[in-house]
């Protein structure tokens, strides 16, 4: 058998590794609930063996029960790996978070990270979630109060994706397809927020007249449900930003390009609704500065890693509302599979644009950095050059 390191699998050479092994049970604990220690095997695998004795035995067991809050129960034994001396540590614990030496880890990858205030107050929030999502709870609204035209459009919409295969019947109906009513025929809060005529859902916009958050030059509240707001929220970015002229494009019209991709706003918008934190009384923004757009949503950047993790690598998807998240990919509008900052990072790149993803003290934010007015020219120089040398092939 070859052993390696994985998200609940840890080797260290010898017992003197004892606090960063005790450090890498919570981390594990605090993302998978269960785990395994070596002693006497190196990080790349090689086995080394190590003394053990009873002592070892219950040194190790103790050490752990001493500085893992709260306490776990181990099973600490020997074990012969390629005919050496070993122990291995086996735990598991659902009473998270757990904290090592009074510091809370997270697992990511084989690595232990340090977790924040606020990322162990999230965890503490998921744990009390657990399958009481809000997304799951019952709401207080009727089959009247949805948006009819709404549920229609998405279901032609999901169906030209090949993601729905059924026809629209009726209110009721659609919705018990799409998970969104509870046992009792209810209608959850997910289908309040997605498809209700007038839930009490706002998306604040406003521009600035420079770099700073200090003169207004526009303030507005958007209320209606999701599938409403990302249309505002597209639409009033689409209104505000400086568009420029491509005549290179084979036809006889010009083409108006936008300083920032609107498919990469559209698919921001989506996201900050699937993975916004709605036990907090705060509302999805957008700030249009001189030099920036800033778009916002109540909530935090996933604990279990970075958005370099999703831009560079492909980490699975773990929207902290999963239903919500399911019933826009069903419409089309986002992928899967976590491919949603990277497509963002991708298409902004394209177009030589900063974009920036910062999990402030308050919520979380996707920055794209606007060009001035000379870059923009300057694009609109080298279209017109590339145009002219085509005319005179």
């Amino acid at each position: 058998m070859i052993y390696k390191e994985s998200e609940t699998v840890e080797l260290k050479k010898s017992t003197s590794e004892l606090k960063e092994a005790i450090i890498s049970i919570v981390s594990i604990l605090n993302k998978h609930k269960a785990g395994k220690i070596y002693f006497g095997i190196k990080d790349n695998g090689s086995v080394l063996g190590q003394d053990v004795t009873s002592n070892t035995i219950r040194s190790v067991t103790k050490t752990i029960s001493e500085n893992i809050e709260p306490k776990i129960y181990p099973i600490v034994s020997k074990i012969e790996i390629e005919s050496k001396a070993c122990i291995v540590v086996e735990f598991e614990g659902t009473d998270v978070p757990y904290f090592a030496y009074g510091r809370a880890y997270m697992r990511v990858g084989d690595e232990d990270r340090q977790l924040s205030q606020k990322a162990i107050k999230e965890l503490i929030l998921k744990q009390e979630e657990g399958n009481n999502r809000w997304e799951e709870k019952e709401s207080d609204i009727s089959f009247e109060d949805i948006d009819e035209e709404t549920l229609k459009k998405f279901i032609e919409k999901g169906k030209k994706k090949g993601r729905i295969s059924f026809e629209y019947t009726n209110v009721k109906d659609i919705l018990r397809k799409l998970n969104l009513l509870t046992k009792e025929e209810k209608i959850k809060n997910a289908g309040y927020v997605l498809f209700a005529k007038a839930p009490k859902l706002q998306l604040r916009v406003a521009i600035f007249a420079t770099k700073e958050k200090t003169t207004f030059l526009d303030m507005q509240d958007y209320t209606g449900n999701i599938f409403n707001l990302i249309d505002n929220g597209e639409q009033y970015i689409s209104k505000n930003i400086r568009w420029s002229a491509n005549f290179n494009t084979g036809k006889f019209e010009r083409e108006d390009i936008p300083e920032v991709p609107i498919r990469a706003i559209r698919e921001i918008l989506c996201n900050s609704f699937c993975h916004r934190l709605w036990s907090e009384p705060y509302d999805n923004n957008i700030a249009i500065y001189k030099d920036r757009i800033e778009i916002c949503n109540p909530g935090h950047f996933t604990m279990e890693a970075t958005p370099e993790d999703y831009i560079y690598g492909d980490e699975p998807s773990r929207p902290r509302n999963p239903l919500i998240a399911q019933i826009i990919y069903l419409s089309g509008e986002i992928e899967k599979w976590g491919s949603g900052i990277k497509n963002v990072y991708k298409k902004c790149s394209e177009k030589n644009l900063k974009v920036k993803f910062e999990d402030r003290k308050t919520a979380f934010f996707v920055v794209i950095y606007r060009k001035n007015l000379s870059e923009l020219e300057e694009d609109t120089k080298e279209d017109l050059t590339l145009k002219l040398k085509e005319e005179c092939r």
